[in-house]
């Protein structure tokens, strides 16, 4: 085999890959949609994450034991996990109110905030293409928000269509601030430190809210996702949340170890294919069906989010790793 065909071969791993991991990720939102109206957010994450850990554990074995887990940065580690939890935090309180498709598409703004974020922190150059890229993503934004700033049109209110733009800034800033401060730990290292802090902050929740004294009163659905009080998981429900738990473990995997074989800014492109799987889960399951302006607002985010990827790619500047969830 040349030397051609195996970077051929390396490429179309990574690529299958990171498939693979956005398939996981929007399973894994719509098992996530689907407990909402009964488990409390912080339960789920803490169930999710001690299953998860432990198979972060087998795969740093892997990678080479758990001397990998030392590290002289604790706390670029503890920053960085931080930022992810509030990522998701606010993510996945957006999914108790908001659709599928709507929740991934203002999520996916993530790359563009990078491109802003990246000319005061890392004083990097933004020539005049990626601003109108910029432009064009933060108008698709516009469109998807535009009901909810007319006033709560299609029953979507403007407050639940912040917070996945919440999640999309910190998970914007933890990239930036990662890249500008080196993290050279392997990707098994850094799942662990996550899901440790993923489970503190579980238990922090549980133990502060788990008795649902602040749920008393509310008819959010976010806030009621957030602050609901524990309860004792069925069967059927144990399955759903272990399931969680795996999918998130091996798409943490999967993803590290696509844009280990293969060239970052050629296989980054991959993880739009979260989108229209988003829009396929919440028709098949939740019946929503997105209309022309969500339709249109996903394309133009879409659009311009793999613009920018490109684009960086030329530059040199690699892409961002995932929009872990």
């Amino acid at each position: 085999m040349t030397a051609l065909d195996q970077t051929d071969t390396a490429q179309s791993r990574g690529i299958l890959l990171l498939i693979l991991a956005m398939v996981l990720i929007s399973i894994n939102d719509m098992l996530i949609k689907g407990l909402s109206d009964r488990f409390p957010l912080h339960q789920i994450v803490l169930i999710r994450s001690m299953v998860a850990i432990v198979l972060t554990m087998v795969f740093i074995r892997w990678e080479g034991g758990f001397r990998i887990l030392r590290t002289d940065r604790p706390w670029l580690h503890a920053f960085r996990a931080l930022l992810l939890v509030g990522a998701n935090l606010f993510y996945f309180a957006a999914l108790a109110t908001l659709p599928l498709a709507e929740a991934n598409a203002l999520f996916f703004v993530a790359p563009i905030l990078i491109t802003l974020l990246q000319i005061p922190i890392l004083r990097v150059q933004v020539g005049p293409r990626r601003i109108l890229a910029v432009l064009a993503g933060f108008l698709g934004v516009l469109v998807i928000l535009g009901p909810g700033i007319a006033g709560g049109a299609g029953n979507l209110p403007l407050w639940a269509l912040l917070l996945p733009l919440a999640a999309a800034s910190c998970y914007a800033l933890m990239q930036v601030l990662t890249r500008l401060l080196g993290a050279k730990s392997a990707a098994s290292a850094m799942a662990f430190y996550v899901q440790g802090t993923f489970i503190l902050v579980g238990l922090g929740f549980g133990f502060i809210a788990g008795d649902g004294r602040y749920a008393e009163g509310l008819d959010n659905p976010s806030l009621l996702f957030l602050l609901r009080p524990w309860i004792w998981p069925g069967p059927s429900d144990w399955l759903l949340l272990v399931s969680i738990g795996l999918f998130i473990a091996v798409v943490g995997y999967a993803i590290a170890q696509a844009y280990r074989i293969s060239d970052p800014a050629t296989i980054a492109p991959f993880e739009y294919t979260a989108l229209p799987l988003a829009v396929l889960w919440g028709v098949l399951f939740f019946d929503d069906i997105p209309g022309p302006e969500t339709l249109l607002g996903i394309v133009l985010i879409a659009g311009a989010g793999i613009f920018v990827v490109l684009r960086e790619r030329r530059l040199g500047n690699p892409p961002p790793k995932g929009p872990l969830r």
